[in-house]
């Protein structure tokens, strides 16, 4: 992109005082076109800058700024990225949005597979649609770190998994980032009985060449929801099944931490929690490195509601909450609500574990739950006074869930008041006892 159209000027800013305003389209800087934000920021950090403008009607703007090394100029563009967001190339086995069903809003069938995200929101990307030009760019802006999507380091069997005759040189790619200092953390979903096994310790032992710059892995279960007609057979983990990935990465975990002094690849919460495999300590998963991605959210939960709890006095409270979740989350908040009773006499806290009926029972996180769900199942129940629901179960920054219902919706069809609690221990702890 070598036009950008300028939507904000900040008050008081450089770029104010010069005399560019919203509406302005930016040319170039230092007269070099502007590809994304990576760009922007790098050509702007400069001391002395020459910004080239056009005004609404056509004039061109020339100014010779002077500021401050990285010192932001004051402009806002529509879209953070300032480009086009590349998109996903492959069509992998154990896709989830290739499990939606159809007529769900437009935005969730949309799959991203861009660095600069990954740099930016930590998304994660399999590189399969990048070039040496964009690892070199990359480098070139020390965007650091990459997350990315492995899933397997070898070539045939990756190519097979994301339908992609161009995804095997995952490993090359990521050495060239490593080489570079750039740090790396990795993702595998594991599909069973295909990327798992002997094919897993294939990829952590491959993977360890890039140690120490390859901060972290983590192994998440695939998601095998109802609506898979036409799709690849996947058969999803089970209790078994997920007892012998338990050991499997455990051993991997003590090599690890004798070879590099961290366990550098974790489990996902579900593995535990669907074996009925004791959770580890809260000190298991050192700095949380991936725990956006479902790693460790259980102990750093726990973690957090404890030491609240240890905080507030034994006193009575007559009052009864409610709290709907997924399937998988109902013994650790069902204890968590029996030494909170404990705790405060006359407290009422009553777990209810909504099932997964609209995407099928094997998808069993609060996160994919959807309004109608929780709704046909608490209808009639007793609920108390106030009926709490996590924030993952609702679109980022609004009211609505998956299938568009809305929580007033909800809230009006329940006859209950509804509060959304965040995923930290210490403020589900404050909505219980908040009135």
């Amino acid at each position: 992109m070598s036009n950008l159209k300028i939507t904000e000027v900040y008050a008081g800013s450089i770029a104010e005082e010069a005399g560019i305003e919203a509406g302005d389209i930016l040319l170039s800087i230092n007269g070099e076109h502007i590809v994304d934000v990576f760009d922007y920021r790098f050509l702007t950090s400069e001391e002395v800058i020459l910004l080239e403008v056009m005004k609404p009607d056509g004039n061109i703007l020339r100014v010779d700024i002077e500021k401050d090394e990285f010192e932001d100029i004051g402009l806002g563009f529509e879209n953070p990225l300032l480009d086009e967001e590349k998109s996903c190339r492959n069509k992998c086995i154990f896709c989830f949005i290739d499990q939606l069903p159809k007529g769900m809003r437009e935005s969730l069938y949309y799959k991203d597979d861009d660095a600069r995200l990954s740099f930016l929101f930590g998304n994660y990307i399999t590189m399969t649609n990048m070039k040496q030009e964009d690892l070199d760019r990359i480098i070139r802006y020390r965007m650091s770190p990459v997350n990315v999507s492995v899933h397997t380091t070898n070539p045939e069997l990756r190519v097979k998994m994301l339908n992609n005759r161009f995804a095997g040189d995952i490993l090359s790619k990521m050495k060239i980032l490593a080489d570079s200092g750039i740090t790396l953390n990795a993702q595998i979903v594991l599909c069973r009985d295909i990327n798992d096994g002997k094919e897993l310790d294939r990829t952590l032992s491959d993977l360890s060449s890039l140690m120490p710059v390859l901060d972290s892995i983590s192994v998440v279960p695939v998601g095998v929801t109802k609506f898979r007609d036409g799709l690849a057979i996947l058969r999803p983990f089970d209790r078994d099944s997920a007892i012998k990935v338990i050991a499997q990465v455990e051993q991997w975990q003590r090599f690890f931490l004798n070879k590099t002094g961290s366990r550098r690849v974790f489990l996902s919460d579900e593995w535990y929690l669907m074996s009925d495999t004791p959770l580890p300590h809260y000190t298991h998963y050192e700095a949380f490195p991936q725990i956006e991605n479902g790693v460790g959210m259980v102990a750093s939960f726990i973690e957090q509601f404890d030491v609240a709890l240890s905080q507030e006095k034994s006193r009575p409270i007559d009052k009864t909450v409610s709290i709907a979740t997924g399937i998988l989350a109902e013994k650790v908040l069902s204890e968590i609500a029996e030494r909170t009773e404990k705790h405060f006499p006359g407290l009422k806290i009553l777990v209810y574990p909504i099932e997964n009926n609209f995407f099928g029972k094997t998808i069993t996180v609060s996160g994919l739950l959807t309004g109608i769900d929780i709704k046909t199942q608490l209808s009639g129940k007793y609920l108390g006074d106030i009926l709490l629901l996590p924030s993952n179960m609702f679109r980022a920054g609004t009211d609505i869930f998956l299938d568009d219902l809305s929580m007033e919706e909800l809230a009006s069809s329940l006859h209950v008041g509804i509060r959304k609690v965040s995923t930290d221990g210490g403020e589900l702890l404050k909505q219980l006892l908040n009135r």
